[in-house]
């Protein structure tokens, strides 16, 4: 199989590598998490490079890019630590208003695609475990205007979005609705998170909500995947980036006279660490390329990816902050920084365990059809 990029998504890599390099440098990063992790302001800047828009369809003013696009600006973004919403904001709600009407497309992918409006998916729900049939919060249609009540924890930027895609249970099933966060009814409690990015507490009291579809399971499940990909793409680009600055580390810092590089068991571990980073990188390949399969195949090829990706995030990360000794753990050292990274991405969208577990149920599945 060829795994060369085209030439056009090599010009997309680069010029974000270019952007990441110019400006968004580690300090930038570093004062943006001590600042509270507001990130609006670096989502615009994106936004001036069009990937807001990069899966909005040009149609709505967007480029209307791929997932290997999106796999693409991932790591380069990933690379760089970047502090913003962006696979939230510009991949996973997009997909989700893919299945609204007409009308609602025209009033807010615009708005999407140029970041002055940042839309993202508020679903998960305390004891849900990563579920996504596990749903409590409740839509309620009277004289053709509808509401929702209940609520969602965790919702990636959610006390700096302008709106939330909230599943709900409605007689027909669960629906897709779109709630302005500035709507009555709608309570945000918004607070730091631990890799430096920001999160929210929802609360939804009876709120005006717009219907995106009454049947949004599937569309549902494509988006929660197409962010499970985006994770593995950044987790890609942020421990290629850690590995890096690991093996600067051991090549610098010198120990009983002679490099830290010269020790044959810390090479050895740094062996084993980038074995595990290159199986990562196949599995976000195959993640990526697997989004357009039917939905069984998709789902357990996604949790497949995640389950390696979990297994490498965690191994490569606690190694390369242990061979930079008590440095590594420090606020001002990079590494610390991607190593807390990490540690949120394996818990996005379900963490490992929750995977293996889907994994397994599509085996037993699969053995159930053959036998």
């Amino acid at each position: 199989m060829d795994f060369d990029f085209t030439d056009d998504q090599q010009s997309l890599r680069d010029a974000v590598a270019r952007w990441v390099d110019k400006a968004h440098p580690f300090e930038r990063r570093h004062a943006l998490a001590k600042a509270g992790g507001f990130s609006r302001a670096v989502y615009a800047e994106l936004a001036e490079l069009g990937l807001a828009g990069l899966a909005v369809p040009e149609a709505h003013g967007g480029l209307g890019f791929g997932a290997i696009e999106a796999m693409v600006v991932g790591e380069e973004l990933g690379r760089g630590l970047v502090s913003a919403p962006w696979a939230a904001g510009a991949l996973v709600a997009p997909g989700l208003l893919a299945a609204a009407p007409a009308g609602l497309q025209a009033q807010w992918l615009p708005r999407m695609a140029d970041a002055s409006a940042l839309v993202v998916l508020a679903h998960q729900e305390r004891g849900a475990r990563w579920r996504l049939d596990k749903v409590e919060a409740t839509a309620t249609e009277s004289a053709g205007a509808w509401t929702v009540s209940g609520a969602k924890s965790v919702v990636p930027a959610g006390d700096e979005a302008d709106a939330f895609v909230v599943p709900a249970r409605t007689p027909q099933g669960l629906g897709l609705f779109l709630v302005e966060r500035g709507a009555a009814g709608v309570g945000v409690r918004g607070y730091p998170t631990q890799d430096g990015a920001r999160a929210a507490e929802l609360q939804f009291a009876s709120a005006p909500a717009a219907l995106i579809t009454p049947d949004g399971t599937a569309a549902l499940e494509q988006a929660v995947d197409t962010g499970i990909a985006a994770a593995c793409a950044e987790a890609v680009g942020a421990m290629d980036r850690l590995v890096a600055l690991t093996v600067d580390y051991l090549n610098t810092r010198k120990q009983f006279g002679v490099t830290l590089a010269s020790f044959q068991a810390l090479r050895h571990r740094m062996a084993d660490v980038k074995m595990q980073l290159e199986l990562a990188r196949s599995m976000s390949y195959f993640a990526s390329l697997k989004l357009g399969e039917p939905p069984a195949a998709r789902r357990r090829a996604l949790s497949q990816a995640k389950v390696q990706l979990g297994q490498s995030m965690r191994f490569v990360g606690q190694q390369c902050i242990q061979l930079h000794g008590g440095i590594g753990v420090t606020d001002e050292c990079s590494a610390s920084h991607y190593f807390k990274r990490l540690t949120v991405l394996e818990l996005s969208y379900g963490d490992t365990l929750h995977h293996l577990g889907e994994v397994s149920a599509g085996m037993q599945d699969t053995a159930g059809v053959f036998a």
